[in-house]
C-alpha cells in the first residue's frame, strides 16, 4: 500500500478493484460506467473506520439484493496488510477497519516532526479577495467573519501546493465615499460649536443647499465614529485651514472630495489595525480609484465581446442575460458615469491580467444576485467559468443572554470587529476566529458571546487548546523531549491495539485527508469539526487509568508518548491552518 496516498483513497482503490473483479466474473463489465462507488466515514465506529453504501446504491443496476452484492465483494477484498477486517451491515453497507500496524506506518510517514500535507496534482496561482469592506466606517461583524474565513482558506489552499495571494479591494470611489465626506464636513462644523440637524425625509434640495443649512443628508453617515474623524482632522492646523478656506469660498465639491479621501485613509488605517489584531495580513490593498484614474473602467466595453454590449435608451448595457442573469445590466449611465458593475468588471479583468489562474472572491450576504452578472462578464472577456469562484460569508447574529444584539452601520448602533475583539479579551483572536469558522460560511451564524467568554472547556476552542496543552504538560512532567525520533524505536504495535489507543491513532491518521477535503471543498468548518473530534478522542483516551503515561515504563511508555505526540502535532497543525494558536501552557492543562 502507498503510505503517501490518502487513506480513504486507498480504501476506495481496494473497493474499485473488488468491484471490477466482481463485474468481470459475472460478465457485467458493461454496467461499470453506471455504478456509483464511494467511501465515507463510518457513522458508528464499532462497525469500522470507513464504510461504503455501494451494495445499497447499486442494487437496481446489478439487479441483486444488497446482501448478495456485499458478500460477493467481501470475497474479493483480501488485503490483510491493510485491513483488519471488512464486513457487511444491513441494509447494505460494507465496513472497513484499517490495520493498526498500517495506521502507525501511515501516521509516521505523515507526521515526523513536520506535518506533510497531500498536494494537489494541479498547482495554480490563486488570487483570493476577501473582506473588502467599504472604507466608510469601522469593519462590522460580517467583515470579521469574512476575514477569518478568507485567511483560513488561503492557508488551506497553500497547504495543497497552490500559490495564494490575499487581496483587499478598497471601494474608495463613488457616491458612498462622497457622502462620507459630507458627513465629516458637517461634524467639523459641529465640533466648531455650530448646531447641525438631521434630514429625516427626502427633499429636492441639493447636497450643497443642505450643507449651507447645516443639515446632514438622510442618506449620509451618522455614526459616532464620524465625529472622531472630524476631530482628528481638526487637530491638523494645516488641514483645518485648507478646509475652511474652501468652505468660505463655497467650493463644496473640492472640500467634500478632500474630506472623502481623508476619511477613507483614516478608516482604512483603522481597518488595517483591526485586521492585524485578528492575525490577518494582506499582500495588497487594491484601490478602486486607481482603476478609474488609469482609464481601465472606461475600457470595459472594448474588453467584453462586441455582441454582449449594446445601448438602450441612452444607457450602455451588458447583455448578462446571455450568461444566465435575470436581466441585462447597465454599465454606463446616460450622463456617462460608470456603474459599480463596470468598475468591478475592470477590476476582475485586471486580476487576470496580473497572471492569476484562478480568482476566488468572498462576498457578503447581500451579494447573491450579483454573482451571475459578474461571472457572465468574466466569460465575456474570455475566461472559463471555473477560473472565477464566488463564496459567500453569511450574516452573523451576535447573541447575548440568549437575545440578538442589534446592529446598524449608518445609525452607529452596531458592534464592530474591534468592539468584538475587545469584548473577548486577550484570547479574542483565537476565540473569534474559531467561532466564525465553526459553521459553514454560507449559513447564518449565531455568535454566542456568553460561550465565547467562557474560559472553561465548554468553550470549543479552549477544549482543543486544553488538549494540546495537556499533552505538552505530560512531556514537561516526565522531563522528556518532544522528539519523535527518540521515541520511534520503542514503539510497539502490541501496545497500540487497546481500543481507545487505536481510535486515537486513526483520528490522527485522518488529519491529511481532512485537511485535503477541507481545502478542496472551501469549507474550513470541516477542520474545526475534525479538531473537536480528535480532541474528544484524546480526552477519552487519557481519561482511562490504563493510559496514564506517568505510570508506564519501557516500550509501552514510549508507544504512548509517541501516540500523544502524534496527536499534539495534528492539533497544532490544524489550529495553525485556521490561524489559531496552540499554547503549550493553560490553566487547566493538568486536569
Amino acid at each position: 500500500m502507498n503510505v503517501n496516498q490518502l487513506l480513504k483513497q486507498q480504501v476506495l482503490s481496494e473497493l474499485e478493484r473488488a468491484v471490477n473483479t466482481y463485474l468481470e466474473k459475472n460478465n457485467l463489465t458493461s454496467l461499470k460506467e453506471s455504478l456509483k462507488i464511494r467511501i465515507e466515514y463510518s457513522r458508528d465506529e464499532k462497525f469500522g473506520d470507513y464504510s461504503s453504501p455501494f451494495a445499497l446504491e447499486n442494487k437496481n443496476i446489478l439487479n441483486k439484493n444488497p446482501k448478495e452484492i456485499a458478500e460477493a465483494l467481501l470475497l474479493e477484498i483480501k488485503n490483510e496488510k491493510f485491513f483488519e477486517f471488512v464486513s457487511f451491515s444491513p441494509p447494505g453497507f460494507l465496513n472497513f477497519r484499517i490495520q493498526t500496524q498500517f495506521l502507525k506506518e501511515y501516521v509516521n510517514s505523515v507526521i515526523s516532526g513536520n506535518v506533510v500535507f497531500a498536494e494537489t496534482p494541479k498547482k495554480e496561482k490563486i488570487l483570493l479577495e476577501f473582506v473588502s469592506a467599504n472604507p466608510t466606517g469601522p469593519m462590522n461583524i460580517v467583515s470579521a467573519r469574512s476575514a477569518a474565513y478568507g485567511d483560513a482558506l488561503a492557508n488551506l489552499l497553500t497547504s495543497l501546493g497552490h500559490t495564494v495571494k490575499r487581496e483587499f479591494y478598497v471601494n474608495d470611489y463613488g457616491n458612498q465615499v462622497y457622502l462620507l465626506g459630507v458627513a465629516v464636513l458637517l461634524r467639523i462644523f459641529e465640533s466648531k460649536g455650530e448646531t447641525i440637524s438631521f434630514q429625516e425625509e427626502e427633499s429636492d434640495e441639493s447636497v450643497f443647499e443642505l450643507i449651507k443649512k447645516r443639515i446632514l443628508p438622510k442618506e449620509s453617515y451618522r455614526g459616532e465614529y464620524i465625529k472622531d474623524i472630524a476631530i482628528q482632522c481638526l487637530e491638523d492646523n494645516e488641514k483645518t485651514k485648507y478646509v475652511f478656506d474652501l468652505v468660505h469660498s463655497e467650493k463644496w465639491d473640492e472640500v467634500i472630495n478632500f474630506l472623502s479621501r481623508y476619511a477613507v485613509e483614516y478608516n482604512l488605517s483603522r481597518q488595517k489595525e483591526d485586521l492585524t489584531l485578528f492575525g490577518v495580513n494582506f499582500d495588497l490593498f487594491f484601490s478602486e480609484r486607481s482603476l478609474h484614474e488609469a482609464g481601465d473602467v472606461e475600457k470595459v466595453p472594448t474588453i467584453l465581446k462586441k455582441e454582449d454590449v449594446t445601448t438602450i435608451d441612452g444607457k450602455l448595457h451588458f447583455l448578462s442575460t446571455l450568461y444566465g442573469d435575470d436581466k441585462d445590466r447597465v454599465i454606463r449611465r446616460e450622463d456617462g458615469r460608470p456603474t459599480y458593475l463596470m468598475a468591478d468588471i475592470a477590476y476582475h479583468y485586471n486580476k487576470f491580467a496580473r497572471g492569476f489562474d484562478t480568482l476566488i472572491d468572498i462576498w457578503g450576504p447581500d451579494h447573491y444576485g450579483y454573482i451571475a452578472r459578474l461571472k457572465g462578464a468574466v466569460k465575456s472577456f474570455g475566461k472559463e467559468d471555473e477560473s472565477f469562484r464566488v463564496l459567500i460569508a453569511q450574516q452573523v447574529n451576535l447573541i447575548e443572554n440568549k437575545e440578538k444584539v442589534k446592529m446598524s452601520k449608518r445609525l452607529g448602533i452596531f458592534q464592530t470587529m474591534r468592539d468584538l475583539l475587545s469584548y473577548l479579551g486577550k484570547q479574542g483572536k483565537d476565540v473569534g476566529r474559531y467561532f466564525f469558522l465553526m459553521r459553514s460560511s454560507d449559513a447564518p451564524l449565531d455568535f454566542d458571546l456568553d460561550l465565547a467568554k467562557d474560559e472553561s472547556d465548554k468553550n470549543p476552542v479552549f477544549y482543543i487548546q486544553y488538549a494540546h496543552a495537556r499533552i505538552c504538560s505530560i512531556f514537561r512532567e516526565l522531563q522528556v523531549p518532544m522528539d519523535l525520533k527518540l521515541l520511534q524505536a520503542g514503539i510497539s504495535d502490541d501496545f497500540l491495539k487497546q481500543e481507545e489507543r487505536t481510535r486515537l491513532l486513526f483520528w490522527v491518521a485522518r488529519l491529511q485527508e481532512e485537511v485535503y477535503d477541507t481545502a478542496t471543498s472551501f469549507e474550513p468548518h470541516r477542520l474545526t469539526n475534525y479538531l473537536q473530534s480528535l480532541s474528544k478522542s484524546f480526552t477519552k483516551f487519557y481519561s482511562q487509568k490504563d493510559n496514564r503515561i506517568k505510570d508506564k515504563t519501557g516500550n509501552e511508555r514510549d508507544t504512548l508518548l509517541a501516540l500523544v505526540l502524534y496527536t499534539k502535532y495534528a492539533l497544532e497543525s490544524g489550529l495553525k491552518l485556521l490561524g489559531i494558536s496552540a499554547p503549550e501552557k493553560m490553566s487547566k492543562e493538568e486536569n
